[in-house]
């Protein structure tokens, strides 16, 4: 029954239509092995057994009765940011350690209605503040991938270093993901596996756990493009609970997955070259660009000169929003709350804050804090939106030109849990997928090569903002191009 857990999206609704297995089978299947597993990865913090198991069952009922939905059986993993109706909810922070939402955020409850079920919560940075999945209140998520020359423990990356780790060790069938400044699309490139970003909006954020509320996006990470486009039918759509939703009508993302690239223009923007990057991840950009244009795209050289402002105007823009996000937690209505006999309000609210966030949070926040503060705002925050504005601005002029852009998505393959970066270059690991998000742009990342250490390394799609298919498209095309060999890594379980 374990091979079951090997197969795509695509390929286990083929199964389970064709009788081949059941969506008990396949539950219980993937249940076991995230369950055996934990130990050695962490990327689960809840798991929901007789959640999952029910809704397996009910999922057979249907596929039995003709009546199946579109994802009838398959079991996902789910980023502890989604608020889960009466199933705790942490964002993997000691202040939210207890609660319990009474109500289901609405990308949850989309894929619930479409048949998915829920194998467990997923295990992330706290309050999606990192890009290694080091600074969870439960402990690091640890890649299931390791070098080819020795077995130090690599970082999964982050904040949805969790979900990527479960969906690349087969733990769960796909996983929701949440991205802010790459999370989604840089854990995907660590793990060998699919991430993508949608356009800002086209996924409600209502239940999901603020960090920066203009650049949070849902989205999922799967095992390859189709179960990526899968996924996302699923969970987009106009929520009019998020006054953020676009009331835009939602296509069918598998549409076009076929139709091949001839005729597309692909931007080829060189200010994503730069120095100190990994010679492997310049050469598997290179022969991605080749393989597209082997095919019928037309490659255009074009501009992004701000590119290298995106990080410092995203961190000061996301830490800014976070300080006012975080404020609600202080003790009062819900989560930890800290005090002694005689303790003023003031007193509970700081002891509350200081033993509930851990240090990456609070660092954060007062950055933020600081950034809107008297004084520096104007030469803070201000000028860091205008630098948003130019940012978007250079894309907007760039896809006047082309269809479609493609970059690598990080400037390193995964480095190790107890290597010694500083917070600079920890942060300049999102330095190539911040810039979408500063724009609301659409992003993919896919598996495109391996570096002298036989770990995987990703090249970033990117479209006009609501132009999903258009990625698709040209992802499915270089999947099958690429075909890129899993068997090639050198897997920790």
């Amino acid at each position: 029954m374990s091979e079951l857990t090997k197969f795509t999206i695509a390929q286990l609704q083929k199964k389970l239509a064709a009788k081949e297995c059941s969506a008990v089978e396949v539950t219980k299947a993937y249940l076991k092995r995230a369950v055996d597993l934990n130990a050695t990865l962490n990327a689960y913090v809840t798991f929901c057994e007789d959640e999952a198991l029910a809704k397996a069952a009910q999922a057979d009922q249907d596929l039995a009765a003709g009546k199946a939905t579109p994802l009838a059986g398959i079991p996902i993993g789910v980023k502890d940011l989604y608020c889960t109706k009466n199933i705790k909810t942490t964002a993997c922070s000691k202040i939210l350690e207890n609660f319990v939402p009474p109500y289901e955020s609405t990308v949850t409850e989309n894929l619930w209605a479409a048949g998915a079920l829920p194998l467990g919560k997923i295990n992330m940075d706290e309050f999606a503040m990192g890009s290694t999945n080091l600074y969870s209140a439960f402990g690091p998520v640890i890649n299931p991938l390791k070098r080819s020359d020795d077995d130090a423990q690599l970082v999964p990356g982050g904040s949805s270093g969790g979900s990527a780790a479960a969906v690349a060790a087969d733990l769960c069938a796909a996983a929701l993901g949440s991205d802010t400044g790459g999370s989604i699309r840089q854990p995907a490139a660590f793990n060998g596996i699919v991430g993508i970003k949608p356009t800002y909006g086209r996924c409600s954020r209502w239940g999901m756990i603020a960090y920066a509320s203009s650049l949070d996006q849902a989205g999922p990470l799967t095992k390859d493009v189709t179960d990526a486009a899968l996924i996302l039918n699923a969970i987009c759509g106009y929520d009019a609970k998020d006054s953020t939703s676009a009331q835009i009508d939602v296509p069918d993302f598998t549409a076009d997955l076929n139709k091949g690239v001839a005729g597309l223009k692909i931007g080829i923007p060189k200010s994503y070259q730069m120095d100190g990057m990994e010679p492997a991840i310049l050469e598997s950009w290179e022969n991605a660009a080749k393989l597209l244009e082997k095919q019928g795209a037309e490659l255009v050289e074009v501009e992004l000169p701000l590119t290298h402002y995106g990080a410092p105007a995203y961190y000061i823009i996301s830490t800014a929003e976070a300080s006012a996000n975080l404020a609600r937690y202080d003790g009062v209505k819900y989560g930890l709350r800290v005090h002694e006999q005689g303790d003023s309000l003031d007193d509970m609210y700081a002891k509350t804050r200081a033993v509930g966030f851990g240090e990456e949070v609070k660092s954060r926040i007062m950055v933020g804090t600081y950034v809107l503060s008297s004084g520096y705002y104007d030469a803070y925050y201000k000028k860091a939106q205008k630098v948003r504005r130019l940012i978007a601005e250079d894309f907007d002029k760039a896809f006047k030109q082309v269809d479609l852009l493609l970059t690598p998505t990080t400037p390193n393959a995964a480095f190790g849990v107890n290597d010694k970066l500083s917070t600079i270059e920890l942060y300049y690991n999102d330095i190539f997928t911040v810039p979408a998000n500063l724009a609301g742009l659409p992003a993919l990342s896919l598996p495109a090569g391996l570096n002298k250490d036989n770990l995987p390394l990703g090249v970033q799609i990117m479209a006009p903002r609501f132009a999903e298919t258009k990625i698709f498209q040209a992802a499915r095309h270089l999947e099958r191009e690429i075909a890129f060999d899993h068997s090639k890594l050198n897997y920790r379980v």
